[in-house]
């Protein structure tokens, strides 16, 4: 089984080829032949995010933007802000809270992409980003069981695996940040290239405290925190 999907593997991302255009968010088709430009263009971007929790206010403007940009169903969701602190006021204080995003982290060793039998879940050559082939996948839940975040579920409407693939074939395929991102009144969320040492996420990572969730595993997650007052508030 693991020399198949590393088979199926290296088929999916030999065929990824990248989207022209001026756009400054490359993204590459994974089903889409392979081009000369795919295989000797400039060198893949790594997009990660970057949640400020001290900046997040939980409003969850996030999610909902996110539902309508993609057409998430109801019932399921590829974003949520969890509340970690609660603190209540005392006196004339105002009552502390803190949050957390849970999202995908589209990590550099994703074990989703490992265990899928079929090829349907892969990492994306030319952009990092983790993503699902819904034609291909046939719901059998092995990469829902595989996730350490717990951030996959099946789409009730398609079947299939679903979850946050950056918004890969809508704001970025049009030229936009993630609809989170966009949508964010506190400008918590950061977006970027990880290979870019001048991009805004790469700076804010060099020039901040950051944690990153369940590191220890070796899965590479690539989606960065700047703690809270009250610091890390990782949730499983």
């Amino acid at each position: 089984m693991e020399n198949y999907t590393r088979r199926r593997f290296i088929a999916i991302m030999g065929s990824a080829m990248m989207v022209s255009g001026n756009s400054p968010l490359a993204v590459a088709d994974a089903t889409a032949p392979a081009t000369p430009e795919a295989t000797s263009g400039p060198r893949p971007v790594k997009y990660g995010m970057l949640h400020n929790e001290l900046r997040c206010i939980g409003c969850k403007a996030c999610v909902t933007a996110c539902k309508k940009t993609n057409q998430v169903p109801d019932g399921v969701t590829r974003l949520e802000i969890l509340q970690t602190v609660d603190i209540p006021a005392t006196d004339n204080s105002k009552p502390i809270k803190q949050f957390f995003r849970k999202s995908c982290q589209h990590c550099d060793n994703p074990p989703c992409v490992s265990v899928c039998p079929t090829g349907a879940s892969f990492k994306d050559a030319l952009t990092g980003i983790v993503d699902v082939n819904d034609k291909r996948c046939v719901g059998c839940r092995y990469c829902i069981a595989a996730c350490p975040y717990h951030v996959r579920f099946i789409n009730p409407v398609t079947n299939t695996a679903d979850k946050c693939n950056f918004c890969r074939e809508t704001n970025l395929a049009a030229g936009k940040r993630p609809a989170c991102v966009e949508i964010c009144p506190t400008k918590a969320l950061v977006f970027g290239d990880l290979n870019d040492p001048e991009s805004d996420i790469s700076k804010m990572i060099k020039s901040n405290p950051i944690y990153r969730s369940k590191v220890y595993l070796g899965t590479g997650p690539n989606l960065y925190r700047i703690p809270g007052k009250y610091g890390d508030t990782e949730h499983a």
